[in-house]
Parts: C-alpha cells; sequence; structure tokens
C-alpha cells in the first residue's frame, strides 16, 4: 500500500506527467482535426482515445492507495502512449501530419514514455523491497 511519486502533490492535475499527458490528448485532438472525413471514426478516433487514455491512467492511478493497482494503471498508460505514437507514425506516413509536428508530438511521448517508465521503475523497487523484508 502507500503511494509513489504522486506523495507531494494533493491531487493528479498537478503532476506534470499528468500535465504533459493532457496537453498532449489536447494537440492530438487539434491536429486531428483537418483528417479526412473518412477517417473519423477510424484512425481520428482511435488517435484521440488513445491520447486521452494516457492521461486518465496517470490519473487513475493517483487515486489507487496500494502500490500493486498504481502499477497497474501506469503499465496502461505507457501502453496507450505507445498507442498513440503507433498512430502518430501512421499519420506521418500517409501525409495527416507535417514532419515537424510529428517530431514535436514524437518527442512528447518518447518524454511521457521515459516519465512512466521511471515511475514505474520506482513503484517496482518499492515492491521488490517490502517482499524481501
Amino acid at each position: 500500500m502507500g503511494s509513489n511519486q504522486s506523495e507531494a502533490y494533493r491531487s493528479f492535475e498537478e503532476m506534470p506527467l499528468w500535465q504533459q499527458a493532457h496537453a498532449l490528448a489536447v494537440r492530438i485532438h487539434q491536429i486531428t482535426e483537418p483528417f479526412p472525413p473518412h477517417e473519423r471514426y477510424g484512425l481520428t478516433s482511435q488517435f484521440r482515445r488513445s491520447a486521452v487514455s494516457i492521461a486518465a491512467n496517470i490519473a487513475e492511478a493517483f487515486g489507487r492507495y496500494h502500490y500493486r493497482d498504481k502499477l497497474t494503471f501506469y503499465y496502461n498508460s505507457r501502453g496507450s502512449a505507445c498507442e498513440t505514437k503507433s498512430h502518430l507514425l501512421y499519420a506521418r506516413d500517409v501525409g495527416y501530419t507535417e514532419p515537424h509536428l510529428f517530431d514535436e508530438l514524437a518527442q512528447e511521448l518518447d518524454t511521457i514514455l521515459h516519465d512512466l517508465n521511471k515511475i514505474i521503475a520506482s513503484i517496482r523497487n518499492r515492491l521488490t523491497e517490502r517482499a524481501s523484508r
């Protein structure tokens, strides 16, 4: 039980990682607006959902009390970040996004993934320490 890096925050909205993920989801929404109408229920919808899911899972992890529960939602968030990156790569390759925009968003995703990996490693270390006691 207990919390992780979120201990210093009163709400998930204060977490820099959630703020980054939320801002990314807003940007993904904006960049998918001009996608072709035939993509509305395909790529556009999937892209937006996966991006929103990154921040949503971070928020849900914040609300969990036990380390194992938190870890599950951070893993889900990481999975959604990878899915979002896959959609971004596809959007670039079919010409829906400009190369400079792709580079910016890919960098943001890589930063989010890096930070999620640090949190996951920290929680796993705490679980390992507790198990060895």
